[in-house]
């Protein structure tokens, strides 16, 4: 699985077609392509996703702390039970979905 941005740049390849449990800490995934990944339980401790695209997203019990979301586009993105301790969240695109 390749994980680009929007100018089509390979940010990441990555074996497989899933992101569960993936081990990302730190990655630079700024402007990354990320709608509608299975991100659940993935490991993003500080993770540069500013400007990332995580349009429903399943970013369930994902480990986000200290990860950089300035600007990312979490509309729809399914944020349940994820660590969000430390991270900078000053978003523009979020939409909260009833429980």
């Amino acid at each position: 699985m390749e994980i680009k941005n929007t100018d089509g740049k390979v940010l990441l390849s990555i074996e497989g077609d899933t992101l569960q449990g993936a081990d990302l800490r730190d990655a630079d995934l700024q402007g990354a392509d990320l709608r509608d990944a299975d991100l659940q339980g993935a490991y993003l401790w500080g993770a540069d996703l500013r400007d990332a695209d995580l349009r429903g997203a399943d970013l369930r019990d994902a480990d986000l702390r200290g990860a950089d979301l300035y600007s990312a586009d979490l509309r729809d993105a399914d944020l349940y039970s994820a660590n969000l301790h430390g991270a900078y969240l000053y978003v523009g695109n979020i939409k909260v979905k009833p429980v």
